[in-house]
C-alpha cells in the first residue's frame, strides 16, 4: 500500500470534505482503486460509487479549493502525526470496529503496547465518591500496564488521566476538536501532559474548533480504542452513556460502578448494570477480564517477533465471522504452509484467535 507523504495529503484532503464519511470513502476507494485516484473521481465513477447529488457536488467543490500537498504541509509544521487505513501503525482495535474513522491525528506517540488499553469515563459533576473511584481504578490499571483512554472532559475523565499519569502510565484522550484545540481549556495544562506521556487524537482535522455536534462521535472512538469501557459515575442523560452504547455495539465489554439510588450521579450507571453492564467491585474484575498474563505473553511474542508485512494482508481478509484456513489460503494466493505458520505467530501475538478446526477470527 502506498504511504507516502503524498497519499497522505488525499487522505487528509478528504477528512475536509463534509458528506464524505468512511462509508462513502471506502465506495470510492472500491471504485477507484487508492485514495488518490479517488480524489480525482470522474463524476461518472462518484456515481458508480453510490454517492448522492450532495455529496458529489461537496467533493467538486472542495476539490477546486483545496489543495492537499498544502494541508500535508500544514500537518508537519504542526508536529502532528496522521495514521490513515492504509497504514500499518493505524491502532488494531480501532480498525475492528464498524466503519473506523479513515483519519485520525495524534499529538504525542502511540505504543504498540496501548492496544491494551481501558477507558474510564464518566460525569463532569463529579462527587467526591466518584473521583475517588476514578483515581483509583486509573491508578491501579496503569501499575499494571493498562493504557487509559478517555475524553478530557472535566470531572471523571480529567481525574482518570491525570491519576495516569501520576501512576507512570500511559494515557490517551480523544479530543471532540482539532489535537491543536485544547478543550476545555482549563484542562490545556493537562492536555499538553498527555502528549508527552501519551497522545491526544482526534478525527477532526486541525483547526476543528470544539463544538457540541462532534462529541459524540467522537465517543465510538474512545470505546473503539479500548478492550473494556467503565462508567464511573453518569446521570441519565450522559454523554459517558453514549460512550457505553458505543461499546456495546462493538462488542467490548462495559464495566458500571454502582453507586446510591439517590443520587442523580449514578442514575445512568444502576440503569447499565440494569440493562446487563458488568458491575465493577474492584479493579481486579477488570484486570481479569483481561486476561494480564496472557497480555504479558503476547507483548513478548511481539517484541521476540518482529512485525511481517504479510500479517497485514491476513489481518485483512479476517473478521468476527469465522473462516476456514483454507478459505483465507485462496483469497491470499500464498502457499498453505506459510499462512499456517503466519497465523500460529498471530496468534500467539494476540492478534487472531482460533475458534474450531482450523476457523479463524480477528481478536477483540
Amino acid at each position: 500500500m502506498d504511504n507516502s507523504p503524498n497519499s497522505h495529503a488525499y487522505w487528509i484532503a478528504f477528512n475536509r470534505v463534509p458528506g464524505i464519511g468512511p462509508a462513502r470513502l471506502r465506495a470510492l476507494l472500491q471504485v477507484c482503486g487508492s485514495v488518490e485516484a479517488a480524489w480525482q473521481a470522474s463524476v461518472q465513477e462518484m456515481r458508480e460509487a453510490g454517492l448522492d447529488r450532495r455529496s458529489m457536488e461537496s467533493l467538486l467543490e472542495h476539490r477546486r479549493q483545496l489543495d492537499p500537498q498544502a494541508e500535508w504541509e500544514k500537518v508537519q509544521r504542526a508536529g502532528v502525526r496522521v495514521l490513515t487505513w492504509d497504514d500499518p501503525d493505524y491502532p488494531t482495535n480501532l480498525g475492528q470496529i464498524p466503519l473506523p474513522p479513515p483519519v485520525i491525528y495524534v499529538r504525542g506517540s502511540l505504543l504498540p503496547e496501548d492496544e491494551w488499553a481501558v477507558a474510564i469515563v464518566g460525569t463532569r459533576r463529579a462527587s467526591a465518591y466518584g473521583r475517588e473511584v476514578a483515581h483509583h481504578l486509573a491508578t491501579e490499571l496503569a501499575a499494571n500496564g493498562v493504557t487509559v483512554v478517555s475524553g478530557l472532559a472535566l470531572g471523571i475523565d480529567a481525574v482518570a488521566h491525570q491519576a495516569a499519569l501520576d501512576a507512570n502510565g500511559r494515557t490517551l484522550a480523544v479530543l471532540g476538536s482539532g489535537v491543536d484545540q485544547i478543550y476545555p481549556a482549563k484542562n490545556r495544562k493537562l492536555g499538553l501532559q498527555i502528549a508527552e506521556q501519551g497522545a491526544l487524537i482526534s478525527e477532526y482535522p486541525l483547526g476543528t474548533r470544539p463544538e457540541a455536534g462532534n462529541f459524540p462521535p467522537r465517543n465510538r472512538i474512545i470505546s473503539g480504542l479500548s478492550h473494556s469501557v467503565i462508567v464511573v459515575e453518569a446521570g441519565q442523560r450522559s454523554g459517558a452513556l453514549i460512550t457505553a452504547r458505543f461499546a456495546a455495539e462493538q462488542g467490548r465489554d462495559v464495566f458500571a460502578v454502582p453507586g446510591s439510588i439517590l443520587h442523580p450521579s449514578s442514575a445512568g450507571c444502576n440503569a447499565l448494570i440494569q440493562e446487563g453492564a458488568i458491575p465493577l467491585l474492584s479493579v481486579d474484575d477488570v484486570l481479569a477480564e483481561l486476561n494480564l498474563e496472557r497480555i504479558r505473553e503476547q507483548r513478548s511474542v511481539r517484541q521476540a517477533v518482529p512485525p511481517d508485512p504479510t500479517e497485514a494482508v491476513l489481518l485483512e481478509h479476517l473478521s468476527s465471522e469465522p473462516r476456514h484456513v483454507d478459505e483465507i489460503v485462496r483469497e491470499v494466493t500464498m502457499p498453505s504452509a506459510q499462512v499456517n505458520s503466519l497465523l500460529a505467530i498471530m496468534e500467539l501475538k494476540g492478534l487472531v484467535r482460533q475458534v474450531g478446526s482450523l476457523r479463524y477470527v480477528r481478536a477483540q
